[in-house]
């Protein structure tokens, strides 16, 4: 079943890398008592991923933080090193916090996994953005294909905040 408005996220771990090397972050220390704009991303370093969902994250992160959200934060099925390496690439660090949903166990757990072996990526998850209030979804925007950005960009989120 897939997470819709109005439920609360599941608990779960996910990692992210620090100065100190990878770092576990619970789901409640990520958004209990906060505004989080969540985005997930089938692959980083994907090119849609990298060319058009990702940027206008970055482009639009004073706007979307002064609509009063805490945190800006995006989720992949990739392992820390990987996401620590694009969240570098893009000169990102203190505006996105970068998410290592490495064996998929939030992603599933939310229901918004996808099976992408048939281009060689095995379980990912769908391209989708979120607001979330204190844990619960306040807004869902899922993409109908992995390969495209319409639906959950930063300019639809801006939209809803």
């Amino acid at each position: 079943m897939t997470i819709g408005i109005g439920d609360k996220l599941p608990n779960a771990t996910l990692k992210t890398k620090t100065s100190d090397g990878p770092a576990d972050l619970s789901t409640d220390e990520i958004f209990a008592g906060k505004k989080v704009v969540l985005f997930a991303v089938p692959g980083a370093f994907t090119p849609t991923c990298s060319m058009n969902h990702l940027p206008g994250f970055l482009t639009h992160n004073d706007e979307i933080r002064a609509k009063g959200v805490d945190t800006i934060a995006v989720v992949a099925v990739n392992d820390i090193f990987v996401m620590g390496a694009w969240e570098k690439a893009n000169e990102a660090a203190g505006k996105i916090l970068f998410l290592s949903d490495g064996n998929g166990e939030f992603t599933k757990a939310l229901g918004l996994d996808i099976d992408l072996s048939v281009a060689g990526l095995g379980l990912r998850s769908k391209r989708y953005s979120m607001i979330v209030e204190n844990g619960v979804v306040k807004s869902l925007n899922v993409e109908e294909s992995p390969g495209q950005a319409e639906r959950s960009t930063a300019e639809a989120v801006l939209e809803q905040l």
